[in-house]
């Protein structure tokens, strides 16, 4: 295929995408949160990607990663990529929006849930926002810092701007039961909420001492609150990590565990390879989160792809059934706020 052809279709793909999604920030008509692909990016945190974690917020972004510590020598929950005992984070701890972009970063946890309250009050009725929180090296329930604690900390922070499985079990008995029932709630019913996933990070998974990883530990943590009648205390959505073929819930050796499992995260071109039936998640109401989409054949740029490519690469994984393809793509904002129908 010549040069000319390549660009005419990434043109026209980018075209389609926009005709779906409409102006910048629009959400396309009658699209529920499981029914609809939008975009998000690796590691919000970062300072090199945004000044300040309100410009996160502020990126249209429809999911922001965030790295957390909980063990090591530290206290709190930190916020970094690599450093176990310190925070390297945009995030500022702001008190209310007039504090936002005035304070000194590097916060931890607490204070990133600050600035969202914060800019939550400043922005009501905001788009339905997916933190993706990556536990680096999993929780520290002994130290302070289990689920429990994690719930109360978000909870104290965000109040009801948070959307959490209580809200959306309602009277079913689990998280499975619910989505495959009735799905996900629009998107219009959705705005002004947070929503949190949960996914064990890097070092625990790399850590042969850690036999309790994230996942299991937070879907334990659902399953003990459900049978308290405390559902509606918890926050997050533990997801199953990694793309895999068949259900693959089959790891989790208590299958009391398996229905607390709504929502899957994984590499894009593992998803794309021909080896998954991707159509399985959608169907099922399931939430798909592909990561490095720009690595699906053929490449494009993680961060500079020209917008046409990184619109057609949206288009790509909606037509994949993914509801989140996800990125370094902060420089493009009109990427960031598309919203497409997803399988189509």
């Amino acid at each position: 295929m010549n040069g000319k052809r390549c660009v005419g279709t990434a043109s026209r793909a980018a075209a389609a995408v926009i005709a779906v999604s409409g102006p910048a920030g629009a959400e396309p008509a009658a699209t529920t949160y499981g029914t609809s692909t939008s975009v998000g990016v690796h590691n919000a945190y970062e300072k090199e990607k945004y000044r300040y974690f309100a410009d996160a917020l502020d990126s249209g972004a429809a999911l922001l990663e965030l790295d957390l510590w909980s063990n090591a020598l530290g206290r709190s929950w930190r916020v970094s990529h690599s450093n176990p005992l310190g925070n390297n984070s945009n995030c500022e701890g702001a008190a209310n929006a007039s504090e936002l972009r005035t304070k000194s970063r590097d916060q931890d946890f607490a204070g990133c849930l600050s600035d969202m309250r914060a800019w939550h009050d400043a922005h009501p009725g905001h788009r339905p926002i997916l933190l993706k929180i990556e536990m680096k090296d999993g929780f520290n329930a002994k130290g302070g810092r289990g689920p429990a604690e994690f719930d109360a900390l978000i909870r104290q922070k965000l109040g009801d701007a948070v959307y959490g499985p209580g809200d959306l079990t309602g009277g079913h008995a689990t998280a499975d039961e619910a989505v495959r029932a009735g799905g996900w709630p629009s998107r219009a019913d959705l705005a002004g909420k947070f929503l949190f996933e949960l996914i064990p990070g890097t070092v625990e998974e790399k850590n042969p001492f850690d036999k309790l990883w994230t996942d299991v530990e937070y879907a334990g943590h659902l399953k003990d609150l459900a049978a308290q009648g405390k559902l509606a205390q918890s926050t997050a959505f533990p997801a199953v990590h990694g793309a895999a073929p068949g259900d693959p819930r089959e790891r989790y050796a208590d299958p009391a565990l398996r229905p607390w499992f709504v929502v899957f995260d994984g590499d894009a071109p593992t998803y794309l390879n021909g080896s998954i039936d991707t159509s399985w998640y959608d169907t099922r109401h399931y939430l798909l989160i592909m990561t490095d989409a720009h690595n699906v054949p053929p490449v494009i740029d993680g961060t500079h792809p020209t917008e046409a490519e990184a619109l057609a690469r949206v288009r790509q994984l909606a037509a994949a059934h993914a509801s989140f393809a996800t990125a370094d793509w902060y420089p493009l904002p009109s990427v960031l706020k598309t919203v497409v129908p997803r399988g189509a």
